[in-house]
This record gives C-alpha cells, structure tokens and sequence, in this order.
C-alpha cells in the first residue's frame, strides 16, 4: 500500500512539513513499516513556500539577517534552486529557463505571524526585508526571483522593498504608511539591475475599492473598518506618485492581483514589471502533485481549521478533488474540521472522510501545543480501522 501524505500548515501549531511527519508516524504505527510511505508538504505562497520548493528541487538554503515588519533585524531563508531541476510542468510559468532561481517568502520577513497581536496595524508594517531579500539575491548573481506573498503584515504597496533598493520617499526615515503624508516626490534611485521577480499569487483582488488591499485584507492586519476609506484614498494617492515615477501608466491599479500583500506586487509591477503566476497551480506542479496521488492508494491531507473558506479550490480541498478524480482513497484531518464543510466534502466526494484530530473540549492553547500528538494518534486510530483486516 502507497500513502501520500500531502498536509498544509497548521497555523500557530505546526508547519506543514511537520503535519506530514506525524501524519506518517501514525500511518507506521497502525499499518507497519511493510508500506511505502511519501510526503509532499503544500504551501499557499505564505509560512514554508521558500524551504518547500527548495527542499523539493534539491537546492540549497542561505539564512540573512534582514528588517522585519517593524524595523527589527530577523534572521529570513532564501532558497536557491537550479532553473533546470524544476519540473517542466512548474517551469512552463517561468520565461526564466537556466541559471539559479532565488525563492523568496514574504511571510518570513513581512508576515503576520511575526507581529504581536496588539501591535498589528498596516500602518507601521514594512516590506523593507523583501527588498533586502532581493538586493542580497541580486548580489548572488540570480538569474529570477520567485516571490511567495502569502501571510502578509503590510499594506505599504511594496514601498519599504523600493525604499531597500534606492528609492527614497520622505525625509524622517524608513518608509511605512504612517509617513505617507510626508511624501512630496519620490527621489533616488533604483541601484541595482534586477532579473525577472515572478509572484505566486492566487488571489485577484485589485488595488483599491471595495475587493482591494484594504477593504478586503485591511481589517486581519489591524485596520478597523472606520479608517478603511482614508487608508485607500491614500493608497491612492500614493500609488499614482508612483505610477508617474516610474512613467507606468495608472491603469496598474486595477491589474487582478494588485491588492494582495497589501499591494506589494502592484510596487514591483510598477517598478520591475514583476510578473504573477497562478500560485497553486505553480505549487502542484513544483511537486508533482498530480503523479503522487495517482500513484497512491491513500491520500491524508489536512490544515489547522477547515472550514467553509476552505472549500475555494486550493490546498487540501483541492488535493482532495485530485484524489478523487484519479480514484485515490483520501482522508482530511483537520485540527478543526466544522461541520457544515465536512459536509460539503462528503457530498461532493462520496467516500471521502473527514475528522477533527482534537479531542472535544481541549482548550485552544493545549490544543495548539498537542497537534502534532493529536494528529498522530487520530491517523493511527482511523488507519487501524479502516485496513486492519488488510495487513
């Protein structure tokens, strides 16, 4: 029997590649070490994109000491990966064909995760560690740049990247939001050639109005809803400046996709022409999603809360579609599966099962701290089962 273990993170507990290991530990455990046993860890382009697909292509990962979303040093990955050992499927999205390709996770340097809760605000979040990112892979000689944007802090249109390269945009210091009415002009000068960046994104939310960076992603970073008009209108001003700086006209505004990461592409768009590519889809094919499930028996996959937004097509739900139209037997393990989507997976996938790994009644902290255990314990349970009678 061939079990593929395919989980995403589960957040505040364990990273993915974690989920893939306990989920294992409990598939030896029920059915004996007799099997074969594989991991393919999924990232959304946030928290574990970069060692992900390096680790995957066999390349090579360098740890730097760059800003963090409020200014503070933070030690950050950057991955390196031969352009060749991609899968062709995976480099068909880069125009990129040889060299060494530089992997970059936004959420390691600007991400959400990396800000106290009550100092979360759009306002006083950077992107400046993006840009010391790049100037660092640009300095190690990158033919492109692959940036995962997922999990973000900022709303800063990627001005904090561009101020790291040689812009300059007021005269008190680093750029944030805050310091957006200080802006008269931008000045400096990008100091640096910068090679192909291509963006994996999933989302196609605009820059502004009411699908933009603010409206839509503004209220989980801290932005109440009664300054969200005032932060866009600024946006916009912001944006424009930017636009005429770099002679772009103002319709990269509206370009689907603008708006994710707080614009942080809509900036290197302007300034680079940075290109996107479909973020799952690059995913599924960097590793070869679709031949592991159709050489499996059983797929495990699972994510911290499943829930109804879980249900829009990416990450284990869309593992679970895989499974089942190559066949595949296919279990979801959630920390938190709510019932009204574990239903909508029963009725769309007949025979797919779907279980909360938490004990009832485990405080959130203990249920945090315990994940990895539950996870274990509930795959051993379910396996033992399901295939005792198979050996």
């Amino acid at each position: 029997m061939h079990i593929l273990a395919a989980f995403d993170k589960f957040k505040d507990a364990m990273p993915a590649d974690c989920a893939c290991d306990a989920a294992l530990s409990g598939a030896r455990a029920a059915l004996g070490d007799q099997h074969t046993f594989t991991r393919a860890p999924l990232t959304d382009g946030g928290e574990g994109f970069c060692p992900i697909l390096t680790q995957a292509a066999n390349g090579y990962m360098e740890h730097h000491t760059v800003c963090g979303p409020l200014g503070e040093e933070v030690e950050a990955p950057l991955g390196w990966v031969a352009i060749e050992a991609i899968p062709a499927s995976a480099r068909q999205f880069l125009a990129v064909k040889t060299g060494q390709l530089a992997i970059i996770e936004m959420a390691s340097v600007a991400g959400l995760e990396q800000v106290p809760h009550a100092q979360r605000h759009p306002k006083h979040c950077t992107t400046r560690g993006v840009g010391d990112l790049i100037r660092i892979a640009v300095a190690e000689e990158a033919s492109a740049i692959l940036l995962g944007i997922g999990g973000s802090a900022t709303s800063d249109l990627g001005l904090g990247a561009l101020e790291s390269l040689g812009l300059k945009f007021c005269p008190s210091g680093q750029i944030t939001p805050a310091q957006w009415d200080e802006i008269q002009q931008i000045t400096g000068q990008i100091d640096i050639e910068v090679p192909p960046i291509y963006i994996a994104c999933d989302v196609d939310n605009p820059l502004l109005g009411p699908q933009g960076a603010a409206a839509i992603y503004g209220p989980q970073k801290g932005l109440s809803p009664d300054a969200i008009e005032a932060f866009d209108d600024a946006s916009e001003r912001v944006a424009k400046q930017l636009c005429q700086f770099f002679k772009q006209d103002n319709s990269r505004l509206k370009v689907p996709g603008s708006g994710a990461a707080g614009g942080l592409g809509f900036g290197l768009n302007v300034a680079f022409g940075a290109s996107y590519v479909p973020g799952f889809e690059l995913v599924t094919a960097w590793l070869d999603l679709a031949n592991k499930i159709k050489h499996a028996d059983l797929v495990l996959t699972g994510e911290g809360k499943f829930d109804q937004s879980s249900l829009a097509g990416k990450g284990p739900y869309a593992l679970l579609a895989a499974a089942y139209s190559s066949d595949t037997a296919a279990i979801l393990l959630a920390g938190l599966a709510e019932d009204d989507a574990a239903q909508s997976v029963r009725e769309r996938f007949p025979g797919t099962a779907v279980y909360s790994i938490t004990p009832a009644g485990t405080p959130l902290p203990e249920a945090l701290k315990g994940a990895a255990q539950f996870l274990t314990q509930k795959v051993t349970e379910v396996l033992q089962t399901q295939y005792r009678n198979d050996g």
